[in-house]
């Protein structure tokens, strides 16, 4: 290889980490993890399009996507990330990329989940573009906007709710254009992980946070309430399945229980986040809760294919 053709390996090498690293990959399984549980509850009720599931599952990974590059690049215009944060650089605001580089990247990543959008509309109706647009739009206004509601405590929330409820439930109606009660029951548990990954991303960064202006709900609840409702939030994720399978969920068997392997896993992940307050330790507990998702739904999902 000549020094030119390697130096050019180098550099693009180099570029790829850097975008690597303003994807985010650590939250990545917030977004895969709704649309694997309600395809398996669909295919546990009916039979699955696995072109829709591929479409819906690209489409979450692509608003997932945006919606990192548009935090990176808003917090970076309003001083949230400062050279003392504990967490990984942010590429705008540790110059790796321009900004209008970042920007344009934000809405290529939407732009991608809109063409994706615009099959799943076609085989499941208006219902599927208003749940996109509400997605892409909470995407843009969690750190953008003149008010953005990540800055004034209601991040979880909002997670929660188009991470857990919407991602879910969105997956099943694009596959059986109904909406049981079963459906939203499995989504709460995955929304309760969901926006635990947010909440260790948040008390890391509570000091920088605070001094920035950006009033997370941990900044609002002070570190130890928001140790005390991370702990709480992942527990209560292992309570529903059992409690789904109680109710009586339709077809629903025993194997429901599976996410509760899972559990080991959870317990040492509150003890660091609960103890610890180094960036070392609590981005490992931000990866490491991202995974427990993943596994805690991929478990589920093998429940519900097994029932």
């Amino acid at each position: 290889m000549s020094a030119r053709a390697e130096r050019h390996s180098r550099e693009l090498g180099g570029s790829i980490r850097v975008w690597m690293m303003a994807a985010r990959p650590r939250t990545l399984p917030a977004a895969v993890a709704p649309v694997l549980v309600g395809t398996a509850l669909a295919a546990h009720d009916a039979d699955v399009n696995w072109l829709a599931f591929a479409a819906a599952l690209v489409g979450a990974i692509a608003i997932q996507v945006g919606t990192n590059l548009s935090n990176d690049y808003s917090d970076a215009r309003r001083g949230a990330d400062t050279e003392d944060r504990l967490g990984p650089v942010r590429v705008t605001a540790g110059g790796l990329v321009p900004p209008r580089q970042v920007l344009v990247a934000t809405w290529a990543s939407f732009a991608v989940a809109v063409l994706v959008g615009v099959y799943l509309i076609a085989i499941a109706g208006w219902v599927l573009l208003v749940i996109g647009a509400a997605s892409i739009l909470a995407g843009v206004l969690y750190t953008g906007g003149p008010r953005p509601y990540g800055y004034e405590g209601l991040g979880e929330l909002f997670v929660f709710l188009f991470f857990g409820i919407v991602a879910v439930t969105g997956s099943y109606y694009v596959q059986v254009e109904e909406l049981p009660w079963e459906a939203l029951a499995l989504a709460v548990p995955v929304g309760l992980l969901a926006a635990a990954i947010l909440m260790v991303n948040n008390i890391r960064d509570i000091d920088t946070d605070r001094r920035a202006g950006k009033r997370t709900l941990v900044v609002r609840l002070a570190r130890k309430r928001a140790r005390d409702l991370f702990a709480a939030a992942v527990y209560l994720a292992f309570l529903f399945p059992p409690l789904i399978w109680l109710l009586g969920g339709t077809g629903l068997e025993a194997w429901l229980l599976a996410p509760w392997l899972a559990l080991p896993l959870a317990a040492p992940i509150v003890r660091t986040v609960r103890n610890r307050t180094d960036g070392a330790s609590l981005n490992d507990a931000l990866g490491r809760t991202g995974l427990l998702q993943l596994a805690f739904c991929v478990l589920l999902c093998a429940g519900l294919l097994l029932s």
